[in-house]
């Protein structure tokens, strides 16, 4: 097996669900690993105590700051956001600075300390309302949230920085992601959380609007996979975009039924009915497969996962 040529790697966000376990994999494949991350949503549990931490909030960073951290960085993973649809509805203009303002300082701060590649953590809420499915990227977007425009955004500062400035940037598209470290608590779990810390806690399921909404569940480990294959692929990137999902997709309704039993409706929201990625050109391009399942993952891992063990049931 060829070795793996060692580099220096940023990550922002390292501390949060995604880019924690990137960190733990790039830092086992040997590469010299930093993170920052100002720990407002990330945990000091989730850090990894191999990887140089800066306490940095992006967006109030400046950016000669920036530049002296990302000094000899080959790649850097912007995992770093403010994350979920319905929060971001509620406060437009903080999310704006820590999503938008954010991947402008960094990008600069990244072409001018000479960095190869930027690895955009971008999202699939772009599309709001598909009308294809599976989804190409090629699909229309319609953002529902100031998030999901937020977050396409990005992906026009990332194509724009590759032309005008000739850093090589990368955007991947992800659906709903689930697995270890995800977040069971406060405004930023999903809907695999709340229904988990629901039922550990003797709950019924609370469901918005009819349940029958459908979502692609793609696993973390994929989404890391694809990460570092865009990392290190061999082809020239100008912003390109590419779908991270499953490939299938199943309803609310259905994954509460693989969490638990009991289930009631409750508040009406705007969200779009379905999401199904169309994942052939990350397959194609990148040759990346993805390998998660979400029933195994709710049947064999989800209750072993250790913020699920802090929840105890209610009498």
């Amino acid at each position: 097996m060829k070795k793996m040529k060692k580099m220096k790697i940023l990550v922002t966000g390292g501390a949060g669900f995604i880019g924690s376990n990137l960190v733990d994999v790039l830092l086992k494949q040997g590469h010299d690993v930093l993170i920052i991350d100002d720990l407002s949503t990330g945990k000091q549990s989730n850090l990894n105590p191999l990887a140089l931490h800066y306490k940095v909030a992006l967006h109030e960073a400046l950016v000669e700051d920036l530049v002296e951290i990302l000094t000899n960085v080959e790649v850097v993973y912007h995992t770093a956001a403010l994350a979920r649809v319905q929060p971001s509805i509620q406060d437009p203009v903080r999310y704006n600075e820590a999503n938008v303002t954010s991947i402008v300082k960094l990008l600069t701060a990244c072409v001018s300390a000479g960095v190869r590649r930027v690895v955009y953590s971008a999202s699939s809420s772009a599309y709001g309302n598909a009308t294809i499915f599976p989804t190409p990227e090629t699909h229309f977007t319609d953002s529902l949230s100031p998030y999901g425009l937020q977050k396409y955004i990005g992906e026009l500062y990332c194509k724009m920085y590759s032309k005008v400035y000739g850093i090589d940037t990368v955007c991947l598209r992800y659906f709903n992601i689930y697995g270890p470290r995800m977040n069971f608590e406060g405004a930023y779990k999903t809907v695999i959380g709340v229904f988990a810390e629901q039922t550990k806690n003797g709950i019924p399921m609370t469901i918005t609007n009819d349940g029958n909404q459908r979502r692609d569940f793609t696993y973390v480990k994929d989404v890391v996979s694809a990460n570092i294959l865009a990392g290190n692929s061999k082809e020239k990137f100008v912003g390109d975009v590419f779908n991270i999902g499953n490939g299938g997709n199943v309803s609310i309704n259905e994954v509460a039924d693989m969490i638990g039993d009991e289930k009631v409706y409750g508040e009406i929201r705007l969200e779009p009915f379905e999401t199904l990625a169309d994942n052939n050109k990350a397959k194609a391009v990148l040759g990346w497969e993805p390998k998660g399942n979400l029933h195994r993952f709710i049947k064999e891992e989800l209750w072993e996962l250790d913020q699920l063990k802090n929840y105890t049931k209610k009498l």
